[in-house]
């Protein structure tokens, strides 16, 4: 079971460089052939590496701070960053696209309750679960689907041993 972040730019600009210079796979979510502008404020997905510096760095300093969204999957980046760019864009009620930043832990935690079962299972597809910091960063948050029905779970954080 592969762990990927799904990380938010534009919250930080700490961000787009650590995943620059990070050797784990990545990939912008957006397509094409972006002005530097938009890359330094766009969402990149990271396969995270337990022991890697990148994963301690994204853990250690952007949790609680809205960074972005764990998940996990038994896909690899490809077939995970075709599924996650179908959300990017939705349409308001008037019609007009708008982007979808479902990759913020703010609108995820939010979003998901409120799905109906057939968007919780297209949203889903391949992914296991996501995971992300609670309202109260202390907690983390992980959402499952079973059975086109969401599964929350919310756990307190430990403080590793001290050595």
């Amino acid at each position: 079971m592969a762990v990927f972040a799904i990380l938010d730019s534009a919250r930080d600009e700490r961000i787009y460089g650590a995943v620059d210079g990070t050797r784990l796979l990545k990939d912008c979510l957006y397509s094409g052939d972006l002005p530097w502008q938009m890359q330094m404020v766009a969402p990149y997905l990271v396969q995270l590496q337990r022991e890697d510096r990148f994963t301690q760095f994204v853990i250690e300093t952007g949790w609680g701070a809205s960074w972005g969204t764990f998940l996990r999957t038994e896909i690899g980046i490809k077939q995970l960053r075709r599924h996650l760019r179908q959300f990017l864009r939705v349409r308001d009620q008037a019609g007009r696209r708008l982007i979808f930043r479902y990759y913020d832990p703010r609108v995820l935690r939010v979003y998901l309750p409120t799905c109906l079962p057939a968007e919780l299972d297209s949203f889903f597809g391949p992914i296991t679960a996501f995971l992300m910091e609670a309202e109260d960063a202390g907690e983390i948050l992980e959402f499952r689907n079973k059975d086109n029905r969401l599964v929350t779970a919310q756990t307190g954080l430990t403080a590793p041993a001290a050595g």
